[in-house]
């Protein structure tokens, strides 16, 4: 018996012994997997951060402190107008603090009510209302429900011949925007431009830039195309971008706008130096650059026995006999009854006995007031009020009006169209791309907002150009935004909004171990002892701390040696009893002997 409890003990701490073993391999491998989590997130923080850093030349050194770490402040960023590094047609920072160079138009616009013709809107040279950049200035449209125009002359004008041309601005919707736009015209070079007169009629080659109304939002990109053959100008529109625009417009943030047009015809427009739209002038452009070769003869008539008709009525067929067209969809109902408890006598509707007729009606001219009809409310407790009738259901006899079946047609023709004949018009123009050169820059705007800020204006020819004047003008801005940015969650929420994808991440690196820490912590070991009892089978003595389970095998073990030490002491106690029984029987057996 002892030596069954001994083997049932080792047998129970055996399998406690490996059940703890699990259980600390699997809570290992959940951390594991949580830190591998936790490092992943990480990096890809670290990378965009990486991404998007601008050090500081003089910070580059760094600071030893004996006491706790703690986070720096943000690295104050100090502007300095940008400055084209080669030759532009136009660049303009506005950094001066005057309009000097842009002239206010005082024109009015045609067919429109004097009162609202003018363009009287104000304009301003201001910083941002919240400016990170202290020095920074631009063009603000200071008010709203107005009309606005503002030009400036190039410094040379802008010919289309074997070089791109790259337009390029930035714009800031500091309260939003409501309605209008914050686009910019290249306006033509004409012999008798005059920049005071500029309004919307003023001829133009290139529209490029956003506008908002309600919910659309758009992205211009116009070009006036002039036909070689009659010399009439038509506009061409770009396809709209593929992209939802609606951030830039709400964000309140500033946004680069980029427009590309290259000598082969291709086309780029960037926001924030990204891509939203691209193509090719010759496919890409509504309507089409050039006309179709073919059209349709605008003389030819279709022939009066030409049949259009792909279904005829059956003239063989003919109505049956029993087809009653004077059948009623609906018939009484005979075997209804009337409901118990109708009132007949009591109409379905009473006057309003509650209304008074108004001190100021006038019957003469008014005529008899009569009080307002209401429902009557002893209807509300009965089946229905007035004249019962007979309800109305389907007549299974209706068949409606009689039709022949429906076949083809066997002289059907198709649908006619007329002959195509040559496009007397037709033209074919494989470089769109030389336009009309411009030789000055406008702003011809009306808002329903107001403060629309404008900033660092630039128009050449040479990308390497364009590109550090967007780094050392919007990249210096997007850097003091960024560095502005309330902490780190304003700066992954930031982060999120330019890049999207990034909320996967979040929330992997967020969800994801949360998940882990409630499997850990709220799963695990059931309790044996009630299964323990329905059978005899060694258990596994599963406890929460690995101190309870040795101080629990212990106790066991000391139980078994006191069944063990008890159980000798009643063997003993046995053969004391059986001793004198032994005796006697030796005594009368020695006495047999005697006699």
């Amino acid at each position: 018996g002892g030596v069954g409890r001994q083997v049932a003990a080792a047998s129970r701490g055996h399998v406690s012994g490996a059940a703890a073993s699990t259980e600390e391999r699997t809570s290992m491998e959940l951390k594991q997997l949580l830190v591998l989590v936790l490092v992943f997130g990480a990096a890809v923080i670290r990378a965009e951060d990486e991404d998007d850093l601008v050090e500081d030349e003089d910070d580059e050194s760094p600071v030893e402190s004996e006491s706790e770490p703690s986070t720096p402040p943000p690295p104050k960023v100090t502007y300095k107008a940008p400055v084209p590094i080669g030759r532009a047609h136009f660049a303009e920072s506005f950094d001066k603090g005057t309009l000097d160079g842009w002239v206010q138009s005082k024109a009015k616009k045609e067919d429109t009510d004097e009162d609202i013709a003018k363009y009287d809107g104000k304009w301003e040279v201001e910083e941002m209302k919240d400016t990170k950049l202290e020095g920074d200035k631009g063009l603000v449209l200071k008010t709203r429900a107005k009309h606005h125009a503002i030009a400036a002359s190039l410094d040379h004008p802008f010919i289309f011949d074997d070089k791109p041309l790259f337009l390029q601005y930035e714009v800031n919707f500091q309260n939003g925007i409501e309605c209008g736009g914050a686009y910019i015209k290249l306006l033509s070079k004409t012999k008798d431009m005059i920049l005071a007169k500029f309004y919307d009629k003023t001829p133009y080659t290139i529209m490029f830039g956003p506008d908002k109304c309600g919910e659309d939002y758009k992205l211009h990109f116009i070009i006036r195309h002039k036909n070689p053959k009659t010399g009439e100008i038509e506009e061409k529109h770009a396809k709209r971008p593929d992209v939802d625009l609606k951030s830039y417009y709400t964000d309140k943030k500033t946004h680069l706008y980029t427009l590309v047009v290259n000598p082969d015809n291709s086309f780029q427009v960037l926001i924030d130096q990204t891509v939203v739209n691209s193509g090719n002038l010759l496919q890409d452009m509504t309507p089409p650059i050039n006309p179709p070769k073919e059209i349709e003869d605008p003389d030819d008539q279709k022939p009066e026995d030409w049949d259009e008709r792909p279904k005829i009525s059956d003239p063989d067929a003919v109505k049956p006999d029993d087809w009653d067209e004077d059948a009623p969809a609906k018939i009484p109902d005979d075997g209804a009854v009337k409901p118990e408890g109708w009132l007949d006598d009591e109409p379905e509707y009473i006057a309003d006995p509650d209304a008074e007729k108004p001190e100021d009606w006038d019957e003469e001219m008014d005529g008899e007031w009569e009080a307002p009809q209401v429902a009557n409310p002893k209807c509300d407790s009965a089946p229905g009020c007035g004249t019962w009738k007979l309800p109305m259901i389907d007549n299974p006899d209706y068949k409606g009006k009689w039709k022949a079946l429906m076949i083809d047609n066997p002289d059907y023709q198709g649908a006619w169209k007329p002959k195509k004949i040559p496009n007397p018009n037709y033209f074919e123009d494989l470089h769109p791309f030389k336009m009309t050169p411009f030789s000055a820059v406008g702003l011809e705007l009306w808002s329903m907002t107001s403060d629309i800020f404008f900033d660092n204006f630039i128009i050449c020819s040479d990308k390497a150009v364009v590109d550090q004047w967007a780094y050392d003008s919007w990249g210096l801005k997007k850097t003091a935004e960024g560095s502005a940015e309330s902490g780190v969650v304003g700066q992954l929420m930031s982060a999120a909004e330019e890049r999207p994808w990034l909320w996967v991440v979040y929330i992997l690196i967020i969800a994801l171990p949360v998940f882990l820490v409630i499997v850990f912590c709220c799963t695990g070991k059931k309790d044996a002892a009630a299964e323990y009892k329905k059978t005899d089978a060694p258990q596994p003595d599963v406890k929460d701390e690995e101190g309870e389970e040795k101080e629990e095998q212990k106790e066991e073990e000391e139980k078994i040696e006191a069944d063990d030490e008890k159980m000798t002491e009643e063997k003993q106690k046995s053969d004391t009893e059986e001793a004198p029984g032994n005796a006697s029987q030796e005594e009368e057996e020695e006495e047999e002997d005697d006699d």
